[in-house]
């Protein structure tokens, strides 16, 4: 019954996958071969920037470039030329930084969300909380505060959905 509740729950948020994505998945291969690739190609790129030979390459490379200012008498094209360059690169790192920063996220999701879900104690109302508003996450964070402060005051275990405050009438 509990799994049950789990998956109603997670597909209520939208953590998980609907079914039309998953037939839309095997439906499409070329997609999916593509998708995986660029996944691949991220992750090795964001690997090898964050790494000390890349941080080198680019010092070298403005090195380079700042040395050759006077041979080219700080020309305009000598400055297009550092600026079209680093342009170019950021445009595209932040795209491929963000893909592994959304897998990233995802898999950190998904494991928490597993750990929660085998845990009998745990409050299950966490699974996909990433989903919820801004105000409710606040809510939820001044509630584990007191949940913490009420702990520290006694030696048993206090319940969280005790210390959630429920939102008053008169906002609405």
């Amino acid at each position: 019954m509990r799994e049950a509740e789990n998956r109603a729950y997670a597909h209520s948020v939208g953590t998980a996958p609907d079914a039309a994505d998953v037939a839309s998945a095997r439906s499409h291969p070329k997609g999916h071969a593509i998708t995986r690739a660029f996944d691949a190609f991220a992750s090795s790129v964001t690997r090898l920037a964050g790494s000390p030979v890349a941080f080198g390459v680019a010092a070298i490379t403005v090195l380079v470039w700042a040395l050759t200012g006077p041979l080219f008498h700080f020309s305009d094209g000598w400055q297009l030329v550092i600026n079209t360059g680093t342009t170019i690169i950021t445009f595209l790192m932040v795209f491929l930084i963000q893909q592994s920063q959304n897998k990233d996220s995802a898999a950190v999701h998904l494991k928490l969300n597993e750990l929660l879900a085998s845990h009998r104690a745990a409050n299950n109302q966490l699974i996909g909380i990433e989903d919820a508003s801004e105000e409710d996450l606040r809510r939820l964070a001044a509630a584990y505060l007191r949940l913490a402060s009420k702990a520290a005051d006694c030696a048993e275990s206090v319940d969280v959905d005790a210390c959630i405050e429920q939102p008053s009438r008169s906002h609405r």
